[in-house]
């Protein structure tokens, strides 16, 4: 009987300290929240870390849980979130491109909780930039919060390359095709390229479609009012062909990193990158106006590519109130002063402090209000994953074929296929 009061004893202290065990580590993630990006590298992972501090000053209770995943500028994170989403095992809240990345991939799908009212509860729905707002929406609800506005046709240079070869920024296309010509028969690149990720092909590609198609005619892409088949979307194509002639001989090893170092080391004169390399320079210890310059991709002035970085509230999110605070966060004044300077970025707010903004980020913002915006397809804003898919694939084949005719017709079904 003794034995048996024993063991009963030694069962309900197991059990009771199973249930202490528990409700510990319950008490323990409820106290977290997980955030799943990828920015690992230079500028944007000192940015995230800036935001994190902020995050933790407001909320120092609370463990950010920083789920990063590197490598392909977002492709590999991308797939490891999909398959999360999928799975029923979202994040508290991620990274996404504003656009057709969010919308048709997690919002049209039923993954995203609408946070509109969150907005208006914190007083700050006008204090964003409407279109920004829009690419965040969906029948009338917001759906994430644009963090951050990157430019997408900026082209970085090396001045003291340009000084040196008494080279003056190009004007046009044509005057920058002449420029690249007289830098190919010097010993630097004429304009650094790193394709290892297809994506950055795709990136120039798609800045020679708003030159050569116009703002409203390469926005009339995706409303349905440009043909697929407009003639200047073979001449984009054949212009995009003569650039590869002066790219350097190893750019399919590289990332678009290492193309932004080549300018920094003076291998190259120019890049074409959105201007997270800004702030990957500045990461490396240049300032912009002194070392390097920057203009728009010839061809584009008066239009701003736009590609935002927005985070939202998933369904099932397992700590749903953390991450309304992290949502908050992103979308205060100080949060976005925060990131953004770091980042290279410029804040989707329009009641930024600008003295807190660098002559290139100020310059960008003046751009911002003034020009007619066309969204990013290489980075998720204008078009439906299957397409982007399909148009790296056809770009990069285009770079190692030159077969433009081949090209301009994949571009017709492949619109037709995932777009129309």
């Amino acid at each position: 009987m003794l034995l048996k009061k024993s063991a009963l004893l030694s069962v309900i202290l197991m059990v009771t300290l199973m249930f202490v065990f528990s409700f510990s580590a319950l008490a323990q993630n409820e106290n977290e929240v997980e955030i799943f990006s990828w920015w690992t590298g230079g500028g944007e992972e000192e940015g995230l870390n800036a935001l994190i501090d902020v995050f933790n000053e407001n909320y120092p209770n609370i463990e950010v849980i920083n789920a990063t995943v590197a490598g392909g500028a977002g492709a590999n994170a991308k797939a490891v979130l999909k398959t999360r989403m999928v799975g029923g095992n979202p994040p508290d809240s991620f990274q996404v491109h504003g656009g057709a990345e969010l919308i048709n991939t997690y919002v049209e799908t039923g993954m995203m909780e609408p946070i509109t009212g969150l907005l208006e509860e914190w007083g700050v729905k006008d204090k964003f930039n409407q279109q920004i707002l829009e690419l965040s929406s969906y029948e009338g609800e917001i759906y994430s919060i644009p963090l951050n506005v990157h430019r997408g046709n900026v082209m970085f240079s090396n001045k003291q390359v340009l000084a040196e070869h008494n080279i003056e920024p190009p004007t046009d296309m044509e005057s920058f095709l002449t420029v690249l010509e007289e830098l190919s028969q010097t010993d630097v690149v004429p304009l650094a390229l790193g394709d290892t990720n297809k994506w950055t092909a795709t990136h120039i590609f798609e800045t020679i479609l708003v030159a050569k198609l116009g703002a409203e005619g390469y926005n009339g892409l995706w409303n349905g009012e440009t043909a697929a088949d407009d003639p200047r979307i073979r001449e984009a194509f054949v212009y995009f062909d003569k650039l590869m002639q002066y790219v350097n001989e190893d750019h399919s090893a590289l990332t678009w990193q290492d193309a932004t170092q080549m300018v920094r080391d003076g291998e190259a004169a120019f890049n074409i990158m959105g201007d997270w390399a800004e702030g990957y320079l500045k990461t490396l210890g240049w300032t912009p106006g002194k070392q390097f310059g920057w203009l728009t991709v010839p061809g584009t002035k008066g239009t701003f590519m736009v590609i935002t970085d927005t985070f939202g509230l998933p369904k099932g999110a397992p700590h749903p109130e953390n991450a309304k605070k992290w949502l908050k966060t992103v979308a205060s004044l100080e949060g976005q002063d925060t990131f953004n300077p770091i980042k290279g970025s410029i804040p989707a707010r329009l009641d930024a402090d600008k003295s807190k903004y660098d002559v290139y980020l100020t310059d960008s913002m003046n751009d911002f209000a003034k020009n007619t915006l066309t969204p990013s397809i290489a980075h998720g804003s204008a078009a439906p994953e299957g397409f982007i898919t399909a148009l790296n694939d056809n770009i990069n084949g285009l770079v190692t074929t030159g077969d433009i005719e081949g090209s301009f017709e994949e571009f017709q079904k492949d619109m037709a296929e995932y777009v129309r």
